[in-house]
């Protein structure tokens, strides 16, 4: 169940960082989780758009920057499948959200638009074309989750649900509250999980590990996390979170050179 070809929509469906710099992060990525990048844009051209695969099937991207006003620091992007981006557009600014980016066309394959939500976390909707969206998730390598840190979870809830029809499932912490945002009827995950097949992403609250402004993060898999995060300061990243277990699997926070955050993680068995 790894290997996906194409999405419901709803349902995330890819992740992308745009960077300053994109020749050293595609460098760093592939030294890291052992990608392929093809630069997608002609020899000639200014911009850059590193598309990443992993055994010949898309994974991520990352991209100089086009079509939007520039991230404060480069950051990796989860772009939400819709029919239409520009509709998906629309709803984000009728619920309060902000368009940063009006609907254009990808060269990575599809049309998107960059959003945010009411409390400022960055988003994206992609619309499919040729790029059907990650081909490869939840496996060693490839990206697994996606997770909203904010600190007005009531209001992110009811934003999601008007936009994408998102529905939440939440359990009390001790220090916050965790929400798992499910799309109903859908069968996504892997067979094996121990959470509904209906989850596609998650909601954390701000931590003393991750205090900063609400934000989309995401989450790769690897064999190792401390292997991942000792190659990550090889090739010029940093760690941001050191290694440390936490019920179910283990977890370290990196960051790549320019400073986009990622998380790694492995399921205990």
């Amino acid at each position: 169940m790894s290997e996906r070809d194409g999405y419901e929509p709803g349902v995330p469906c890819w992740v992308a960082a745009v960077h300053a710099d994109p020749e050293t992060a595609a460098g760093f990525y592939t030294g890291l989780f052992g990608w392929e990048a093809e630069n997608l844009m002609p020899p000639d051209h200014p911009g850059k758009y590193f598309l990443f695969r992993r055994g010949g099937r898309r994974v991520a991207a990352v991209v100089s920057q086009h079509g939007a006003p520039p991230p404060p620091e480069p950051m990796w992007g989860t772009y939400v499948w819709v029919e239409s981006a520009d509709d998906a557009a629309a709803r984000v600014a009728d619920a309060g959200g902000s368009v940063i980016a009006e609907p254009f066309d990808s060269p990575g394959g599809g049309r998107m638009a960059v959003l945010a939500d009411p409390q400022g976390a960055v988003f994206g909707v992609w619309q499919p074309g040729a790029n059907r969206g990650a081909e490869v998730v939840n496996e060693p390598g490839a990206w697994s989750m996606s997770s909203l840190t904010t600190s007005d979870p009531e209001g992110a809830k009811a934003f999601y649900g008007e936009v994408f029809g998102w529905t939440t499932e939440s359990f009390d912490m001790g220090e916050g509250e965790f929400t798992m945002y499910c799309v109903p009827g859908y069968e996504g995950g892997e067979p094996q999980q121990p959470v509904s097949r209906e989850v596609v992403a998650v909601m954390l609250p701000p931590s003393a590990a991750d205090p900063g402004p609400p934000r989309w993060n995401l989450d790769f898999w690897v064999d190792d996390v401390d292997a991942t995060a000792e190659r990550a300061v090889e090739l010029g990243g940093t760690v941001a979170v050191p290694p440390y277990d936490t019920p179910g699997f283990k977890q370290a926070v990196l960051a790549d050179p320019g400073g986009a955050r990622f998380a790694v993680s492995r399921v205990n068995k």
